[in-house]
């Protein structure tokens, strides 16, 4: 299919925004799930996050969805509403708490209306408890988690650019809703689906967590690449690359090998995993001098022959052109676009060795009120989701 479309038939009604519950609902439109976004008549407010009410990050997490306009407080958007959650599988939203039970979307009205509705909330700091009033975005969470203090340089702190938090929850979010719905299969009924961006973004840090309750001590951001023995390192030409040794002695023979240095390994600093453990930082400042004396297509020939672990920290034009990508058809056409961007990264899975070959476009506000309307009223067959076509099978 040009989507996936192992979720084919089940129903989703979606209340978010920004981002962690558009994208939970996104993740399952990926799968081939027909998501309705419900969108107060002003829109998502992350429609203009970059003016107008059509911003590449409202993009992002909106495709493959449909889109109209609701206002709860209208007696006949109320019961467009109740209508659509009559007749979905699962409902979506990421209000504060309160807030769904105050514009009637609360838990206890719509399994009234539907018991077999899985209903996901998703919140900052969980339904209850000291912080549950508290407003809550992605910089907050990734900070009260102990995320950012693992990844973080305490001396030069900056955050990291994507909005991680956000991202990782609604993903999180999509996995207890299949859960959820597997379930559902089982019992014929729906279920409550909580989650928080802190107690997400805290298991996401499950490593350092279990290292803390291991060894009794506090795991610092240098840690993880002191272990796994990563490096950033800079070539002849400027750019960045990245190389992880991991705990296989082959590893760091090869890169001996690549570095015509096998002197490196008669340094008793260097000669054994825990000594460059305790010396990361002589050992990374010895990698840096020598990786600045040869270009980055050399070093990339030389790492690649000796089966280093190894990759250019590529711009994103950059993994647009990089022929991994290309091989993999990672980029592809968005469907029906009528503003915005005509290219968008795939969904990450693959089915029986195929790939999803396009994407839909995020919708318009209001785009699919119409004919949505017209179909609950039973003027007209539901409408299709976007035009299917074969996928394409990956190379290989």
């Amino acid at each position: 299919m040009k989507q996936h479309s192992v979720l084919r038939g089940v129903r989703i009604v979606e209340q978010g925004t920004f981002i962690t519950g558009p994208c939970a609902a996104m993740m399952l439109a990926d799968m081939g799930a027909d998501v309705i976004k419900i969108e107060s008549p002003e829109g998502d407010p992350y429609r203009a996050y970059q003016q107008g009410l059509y911003s590449p990050h409202f993009q992002a997490y909106n495709r493959n969805k449909r889109g109209m306009s609701c206002d709860l407080k209208q007696p006949a958007d109320r019961e467009i509403f109740d209508q659509l959650v009559a007749e979905a599988d699962v409902y979506i939203q990421n209000f504060r708490p309160g807030t769904a039970d105050r514009i009637g979307a609360g838990l206890p009205r719509l399994h009234a209306i539907n018991p077999k509705l899985v209903y996901c909330s998703i919140s900052g700091f969980g339904a209850d408890g000291p912080y549950a009033e508290r407003p809550s975005y992605d910089s907050v969470a990734q900070a009260l988690s102990g995320f950012l203090s693992v990844v973080v340089d305490p001396e030069r702190p900056r955050f990291l650019g994507p909005a991680l938090a956000d991202a990782i929850t609604g993903i999180y979010a999509a996995q207890g809703i299949l859960g959820a719905l597997l379930e559902r299969t089982r019992t014929g009924q729906g279920r409550l689906v909580e989650i928080s961006m802190f107690e997400a973004m805290a298991h996401f840090a499950v490593e350092p967590f279990a290292a803390y309750f291991a060894l009794g001590a506090v795991p610092a951001s240098r840690d993880r690449p002191r272990l796994a023995q990563a490096y950033i390192l800079r070539t002849a030409d400027g750019r960045l690359l990245a190389i992880h040794l991991s705990s296989l002695e082959k590893f760091w023979k090869g890169l001996l090998t690549a570095l015509d240095a096998a002197e490196l390994n008669r340094d008793a600093r260097f000669n054994a995993r825990l000594a460059r453990i305790e010396h990361y930082e002589a050992l990374g400042e010895e990698l840096d001098r020598r990786f600045r004396q040869r270009p980055l297509a050399d070093w990339a020939a030389r790492l690649s022959a000796n089966d280093v672990p190894f990759a250019p920290i590529n711009s994103i034009d950059a993994v647009v052109e990089d022929p991994q990508a290309r091989h993999l058809g990672l980029i592809v056409p968005v469907e029906d676009a009528r503003e915005g961007g005509r290219q968008a990264v795939r969904p990450a899975f693959q089915f029986d060795g195929r790939a999803a070959s396009s994407v839909s476009a995020a919708p318009l506000l209001d785009q699919h009120g119409d004919e949505i309307r017209a179909a609950l009223a039973r003027e007209r067959a539901w409408p299709a989701r976007a035009a299917e076509a074969p996928a394409r099978r990956a190379a290989g």
